[in-house]
């Protein structure tokens, strides 16, 4: 359910122009470093000591309970991580569009796809902001791991929500505190003894990684009925390379 309803603003001031192109630029900024960190990071993605994008990724379509024949959107989708299991979810008679500014991760997706014969899914190297889809597309939209990498996090909420179809769902999942600890806080250390002004200089899942957050930004989005689950886990690490 939404709350609310939509306003149409009448006029608009420099001030209002120049914030709009600020915002603008802010997020292309965003989408080309994303782009490029995780199109570098394709080679190693699927290795078995990243599958934590797989595991949560299939826990968040399996916590919506996908039927056969819904459509859904999954974005931000990586090497397909929730939009593979998603598309076994719905079977044949349903359809996934999964998106992802990083070609390369699409392009493992993809492959995937092929060699397990899905052939209900459709790949979209693009910004889930730019999807174009008209307002109640899809049954369920998907987001894991990537909606805290959009400087306007509510925003992005408002567009994927506007997407969803009157009684479907919208899926966000995020980081929580204590991220990769102990090996997180190693890290960081390192990083402070030899550049102190790149301590913990991007970690903008924190935003988002306590129930407030996810609260604060939901209700900006006008979304009200919010369920939040959290999810405890552990990432075994099998050598000092891991």
């Amino acid at each position: 359910m939404q709350c609310g309803k939509k306003s149409t603003k009448t006029e608009s001031s420099e001030t209002e122009i120049l914030g709009t192109v600020s915002q603008m630029n802010l997020q292309q900024e965003a989408n080309a470093k994303a782009a490029l960190a995780y199109n570098a990071a394709s080679d190693h993605f699927d290795h078995p000591v990243s599958s934590f994008w797989h595991r949560f990724g299939r826990r968040t379509v399996e916590r919506i309970s996908l039927r056969p024949g819904e459509r859904v959107l999954d974005v931000c989708s990586g090497s397909g991580g929730s939009a593979l299991p998603a598309a076994e979810m719905v079977g044949p008679d349903g359809r996934v569009i999964a998106a992802d500014l990083a070609e390369r991760l699409i392009d493992l997706a993809r492959a995937k796809a092929e060699a397990g014969s899905l052939e209900n899914i459709e790949f979209r190297v693009s910004d889930m902001l730019d999807l174009g889809y008209p307002d109640n597309s899809f049954d369920a939209v998907v987001c894991v791991f990537g909606i805290f990498f959009v400087p306007d996090m509510a925003e992005a909420v408002r567009e994927l929500w506007r997407m969803v179809k009157p009684g479907g769902r919208l899926a966000i999942t995020t980081w929580g505190p204590n991220l990769f600890e102990p090996a997180n806080g190693a890290f960081w250390d390192a990083v402070h003894s030899e550049r102190p002004d790149l301590h913990r200089g991007f970690n903008p899942w924190d935003r988002i990684s306590e129930p407030n957050g996810l609260r604060e930004m939901f209700a900006e989005a006008n979304v009200c009925t919010v369920d939040i689950f959290a999810e405890a886990g552990t990432h075994p690490l099998n050598s000092p390379d891991d």
